[in-house]
């Protein structure tokens, strides 16, 4: 199957794994970059050591593209970013911050960018800075998802931009691939369906909860790292979120994850107020969460933990290896074509309306 996204990115399918968190580990990306589809590297809340160590263990994996994932605002994310450069990774998706400049130094090498975006405002924006894709995040995602849900979100920024856009956010299955194909999307990322596969580093207790839970069993608000926020429902999750967490209890929290995660306490502290008032905020309070996305993630530990999770939970019912997960996508893909109805050849009607380009 050919789309935009995969003659760009030179990948067999059009299947994303997010740069998600604690998950989208050296294992997991090389994982479904192998399988065809293009994997994105999470090394936000690791050291430029660390970050260095796992890019070269994907190469060691896979020859396959993937990429790396850098939310631009966070404390060391520059630092990160510059091993990832120098390490001429072929994808860069970067979030919370204006790309010029990374577009500027990873075209330079013959990479690409994807910016992850939440509103046609910020797609405007990303395409002027010279970006070769969006990932363009609806409501129902984990994590930082937009206000919007991806039904009405995706048409609205196909509306004002010609850039290849990948889907996520509500998206689990072939026919969620199809769906999104046909509101304008050119792939989709997959978080919590990848989250629950047999490489994907989660722990085997959250990895069952994922599959006991339903669509309905999330929380969405802004308490528990002052974005708005989808995670998994729980007692302690319904705890932590009830109310906002204090200024000081979030700056507590936050020095105790940069000493879990090996961040020089003094140098953190510099980055954070470099920024502006609202943005040193805005990063401490989403410092704080990190060890509870760990303990949740991890450990398995859901009376200390809080898993980010996207309402597409409600669907996973097995935890599958990465590649028998693939190949069941696209073929539920094949699947929901011919069940369109007045089609009486699926594939030479899907192509008529552009959703799929022939090979060769």
């Amino acid at each position: 199957m050919k789309t935009r996204i995969t003659e760009l990115f030179g990948i067999e399918h059009p299947l994303l794994c997010p740069g998600m968190t604690y998950v989208a580990n050296a294992d997991l990306v090389a994982a479904t970059s192998n399988a065809g589809g293009l994997g994105i590297l999470a090394i936000g809340h690791l050291t430029p050591a660390q970050t260095l160590d796992e890019i070269r263990r994907v190469k060691s994996l896979t020859d396959k593209p993937f990429g790396i994932g850098c939310a631009l605002l966070m404390p060391g994310a520059r630092e990160n970013l510059e091993v990832a450069l120098a390490e001429q990774v072929p994808v860069v998706n970067f979030s919370l911050g204006s790309g010029a400049d990374v577009c500027e130094r990873v075209h330079a090498y013959g990479g690409k960018v994807i910016a992850t975006v939440v509103s046609a405002k910020h797609a405007l924006s990303a395409q002027k800075a010279g970006v070769d894709a969006l990932l363009v995040t609806g409501h129902e995602a984990a994590a930082h998802g937009g206000s919007v849900t991806s039904l009405v979100l995706i048409p609205a920024i196909r509306q004002v931009t010609n850039l290849p856009i990948v889907a996520a956010g509500g998206f689990g299955s072939g026919a969620g691939l199809v769906a999104a194909l046909s509101l304008g999307a050119d792939a989709v990322a997959m978080g919590t369906r990848w989250a629950a596969t047999q490489e994907s580093p989660v722990h085997q207790t959250t990895k069952s909860m994922i599959v006991d839970k339903q669509v309905e069993e999330t929380i969405y608000n802004a308490n528990f790292d002052s974005m708005p926020c989808r995670v998994m429902a729980t007692p302690n999750a319904k705890k932590v979120t009830a109310k906002k967490l204090s200024l000081w209890r979030a700056v507590w929290r936050a020095l105790q994850a940069a000493r879990d995660t090996r961040r020089p306490v003094g140098s953190l502290i510099r980055d954070v107020f470099k920024m502006g008032f609202a943005q040193t905020l805005k990063v401490t309070f989403f410092g704080a969460s990190i060890l509870s996305i760990k303990r949740a993630t991890i450990e398995g530990d859901h009376q200390r933990g809080v898993q980010l999770i996207g309402q597409v939970q409600g669907l996973v019912s097995d935890v599958p290896t990465v590649a028998s997960l693939t190949q069941r996508i696209m073929h539920e893909a094949e699947i929901a074509l011919q069940s369109l109805p007045r089609a009486e050849q699926p594939q030479e009607a899907a192509l008529a309306c552009g959703l799929f380009r022939r090979s060769g």
